[in-house]
């Protein structure tokens, strides 16, 4: 469905279905701060208390887990907010009834 990174095709390669009206817009950003927020928040209380790190070496871990775990995410969130639009037939998936 994606052709790069975040660009979602014109049309489905293999049936054709028009993918160019779907509108993601800010969605899976949104989606994938909460996700990852909702993961690392704890995971850092956990670690902090537990183990005592060094500040520096605490902000540079968890920031390097933020970042790529924000882009492992990010263009499989879009992916499916397109999907629930073509399965709800949003915003043009399904033309007229």
């Amino acid at each position: 469905m994606l052709r790069g990174y975040l660009k979602v095709r014109d049309t489905c390669p293999v049936c054709s279905e028009a993918l160019h009206h779907h509108r993601a817009d800010d969605g899976p950003a949104y989606m994938t701060i909460l996700i990852v927020g909702h993961i690392l928040a704890p995971l850092l209380l956990w670690v902090y208390t537990a183990y005592r790190p060094e500040p520096l070496v605490l902000a540079t871990i968890f920031s390097v887990g933020c970042v790529a775990l924000s882009l492992y995410l990010l263009p499989r969130l879009k992916g499916l907010i397109v999907a629930i639009q073509w399965a709800k037939r949003m915003h043009g998936f399904g033309g007229a009834a």
